[in-house]
């Protein structure tokens, strides 16, 4: 008899995984495909407090996310760090005041109805800055643009800016990392198993799966934008509770400017977009907010792409076209069905739904990124009642696997990672200090020849070995896709070559 069953292998999942068996229960976790195969591998990876969420007066959602940005910091600086960005003012750029703080400005101030007035902007990052108790990241700042190297790369018309912080964060390996940590203190963790159906029987849960049966004191469903079809189709329980699938896409293009800061860009349609730098070489731009029928491809559609190279372009000097994009991808998140009329103004705030007609169950809907340590602490204090023998909270600030070293010692780290190992240039060992913290020293031999095999891109027989082994990796998608971007650099014979290793290992 297990304590805790959970559905769902995404971000919610595995954090509520760690943190439950953590606590002293027993957990097995089971999902479909690959860990972050879905929603946590497709968002912009940021750890941010969502400055545009002050504008639907979601305060509580904002604050909570600004203050867990620095407690995820700690835990996983190899894998999260700071970054700057930066929101270009212009006098002539036009908005609709379609949100609720839009709205209540065009009725106090009509005359500056259509746009974001820049003294609006300022107390946002104001209240952005102090809402979370910030003592890690450096606060907001002007910038003179015709100065400031960041103005290089966009239009004339921008000379004036501010500058503020948040952080970025390697999605898909924060996963895999979080269901290892579970691991390593005692969960199971099933992937590419699915669970087929969950019955109350006798005070339990009894939950058949595609790798057998098993009985649970308690069931989470964290199926992400499965959660509304697992009520209905694997527990079989009729409610009134359902999903909103929101679709978020993303392109990614050539490296579109030559300096380390991001752009926080304001749309004519009230919406906005980021343009980060990303894997070096390349330009992440996105989110889009569009509904998203059960069914659908999830994929950016080419109007999703055009929309967001046509936002872009309204700030960036050179336009941005379809030439420059090199990969695009795109990610369902399962919003709360709030009612609301739009996308872009559904709730982003994450509920968590008990049901106790018998056995418990627990329905996640929503979540960001940002709050998955703080929603995994909200699904345990609702579970903790049936377990009162579990231990308390403890997850803040403990490091995931690879995170035991100070935020602000990366470079020392590859330093270290390098010594005695001359054929370890630069890029390939912050790359592997970026993905694996203090692990990457398990990793790398003495010698080249340690390595095994080079299949492209520096990724080598011993670290497939590795994601194998400790990452749940099963396939080249699992690796190039999810616990790297390398197959932003690889071939596809390269990627094949990957494929069938993995399969014969």
């Amino acid at each position: 008899m297990i304590d805790l069953f959970i559905i769902g292998g995404g971000i919610n999942g595995t954090a509520i995984a760690r943190d439950a068996v953590g606590r002293g229960l027993s957990v097995m976790l089971a999902e479909q495909g690959d860990l972050a195969q879905a929603t946590s591998s497709s968002s912009t990876k940021l750890f941010h407090g969502g400055l545009r969420y002050l504008e639907f007066f979601e305060f509580r959602l904002v604050r909570e996310a600004l203050e867990e940005r620095e407690t995820l910091l700690v835990a996983m600086p190899h894998i999260s760090w700071p970054m700057r960005f930066v929101l270009p003012l212009s006098s002539d750029m036009r908005f609709e005041g379609t949100t609720p703080a839009g709205k209540l400005l065009a009725r106090i101030m009509p005359w500056m109805k259509g746009r974001r007035p820049d003294w609006m902007i300022r107390l946002g990052l104001f209240l952005y800055d102090h809402l979370g108790g910030r003592k890690i990241l450096p606060g907001t700042r002007r910038l003179n643009l015709k100065r400031d190297p960041a103005g290089a790369a966009l239009q004339p018309r921008f000379a004036r800016a501010y500058e503020y912080s948040d952080c970025w964060v390697e999605d898909s390996r924060l996963v895999a990392l979080t269901a290892r940590d579970a691991v390593q203190r005692g969960a199971q963790v099933l992937t590419r198993t699915r669970v087929t159906s969950a019955t109350r029987e006798a005070g339990h849960w009894r939950i058949e799966t595609e790798a057998g049966s098993f009985l649970a004191r308690a069931l989470v469903n964290a199926g992400g934008p499965w959660v509304e079809d697992i009520i209905r189709n694997v527990t079989r329980i009729n409610s009134s509770e359902g999903v909103r699938l929101v679709r978020g896409s993303h392109i990614v293009t050539k490296r579109l400017f030559d300096h380390d800061k991001c752009y926080f860009f304001q749309g004519t349609d009230g919406r906005i977009i980021f343009a980060i730098p990303y894997e070096q070489d390349f330009t992440l731009i996105g989110t889009t907010d569009k509904d998203h029928q059960p069914g659908q491809d999830v994929r950016c559609t080419d109007e999703e792409r055009d929309y967001l190279l046509n936002f872009a372009s309204q700030y960036f000097a050179k336009p941005v076209t379809a030439e420059d994009v090199v990969w695009t991808y795109a990610g369902v998140r399962p919003l709360y069905d709030d009612g609301a009329k739009s996308a872009t103004a559904a709730t982003r705030e994450y509920v968590l739904s008990l049901d106790q007609g018998g056995a418990p169950l627990l329905n996640v809907f929503g979540g960001k990124i940002t709050t998955h340590r703080r929603l995994a602490e909200a699904a345990l204090a609702k579970l903790l009642p049936f377990f009162p023998a579990a231990k308390g909270d403890w997850t803040a600030r403990v490091p995931l696997p690879g995170g035991d070293f100070p935020h602000d010692k990366v470079a020392d780290l590859v330093t270290a990672l390098q010594k005695d190992r001359s054929w370890l240039h630069d890029a390939w060992a912050r790359r592997l200090v970026r993905a694996y913290g203090t692990d990457a020293a398990k990793i790398v031999g003495a010698k080249r020849d340690d390595m095994g095999r080079d299949f492209g891109a520096t990724l080598t027989e011993a670290e497939l070995r590795w994601l194998m082994t400790h990452e749940f990796a099963r396939t080249a998608a699992d690796v190039v896709w999810r616990r790297s971007k390398l197959g932003l650099r690889l071939t596809e014979a390269q990627v094949a070559a990957v494929d069938a290793f993995m399969a014969q290992a």
